[in-house]
């Protein structure tokens, strides 16, 4: 294995079986008998069987007072930016609202920035071909081709010389090709949902891959278990 694996974009490569699924952000439902002094980084896989940090992910309601002691990790700001707290005290609405806004923007810089280069194969297509037939399609050259595409160069050129939020994530590439509005729509999702849920009974819900198709199943599975969460219900945002 060379040190050009190491480049993936989204996860380390898998020889064999079945493709890791990338999970960066994960969103956590806090039973009631998790008391709040708990909910430490320390004691994430004590109570949750997840190692990460805490993280302030999610946004406070506007006009909260007295309720503000109730939320986790707040930071100082308008608007309030937590790591989480109960349902009823999050904007997730208004977080999705930005998110979309946030991708539009991505989507017109990542526009210009591939202008006049061909439709890439994402990396998550590229690796299932070797994981499905290894011996057709080794790690080396699956790797050495997915590089090689003008889109990809495109992308990379411009991160090169490009700090913080105006980098460009290889790992979206096919999300970026399917279109604004679907971009929107991802964003708007991934935002709230992150890349899994732990629920309330311990259970994680979760995609099956990192295609398009395999986010937008856990999406809509994931929206609709969030949907119908008590109010009173925490939240509690995590980054792995």
């Amino acid at each position: 294995m060379t040190k050009k694996h190491n480049r993936n974009p989204a996860t380390k490569p898998t020889p064999t079986g079945t493709p890791a699924v990338t999970v960066h952000a994960v969103t956590v439902c806090v039973p009631d008998e998790v008391p709040s002094p708990a909910l430490t980084s320390r004691q994430l896989d004590r109570h949750f069987s997840v190692r990460g940090q805490i993280v302030p992910r999610f946004w406070a309601r506007s006009g909260i007072r007295w309720q503000r002691r109730q939320l986790l990790a707040p930071r100082p700001g308008a608007p309030t930016c937590c790591a989480g707290g109960p349902v009823k005290l999050l904007d997730l609405d208004g977080l999705r609202r930005a998110a979309m806004v946030g991708a539009a923007i991505r989507h017109q810089q990542w526009s210009t920035v591939v202008h006049d280069t061909k439709p890439a194969t994402p990396w998550p297509v590229m690796r299932q071909r070797h994981v499905e037939d290894p011996d057709r399609f080794p790690m080396d050259a699956v790797v050495r081709v997915f590089y090689n595409q003008p889109r990809v160069n495109a992308i990379r050129m411009h991160n090169a010389v490009t700090h913080g939020a105006g980098r460009l994530a290889l790992g979206e590439l096919e999300m970026f090709q399917a279109g604004r509005f679907t971009y929107e729509y991802y964003a708007a999702s991934a935002a709230v949902a992150g890349d899994m849920i732990v629920t309330v009974d311990g259970d994680r819900i979760g995609p099956d891959g990192d295609l398009l198709a395999q986010r937008i199943t856990y999406f809509e599975h994931a929206n609709r278990y969030l949907d119908g969460l008590d109010e009173d219900l925490r939240l509690l945002a995590v980054a792995v």
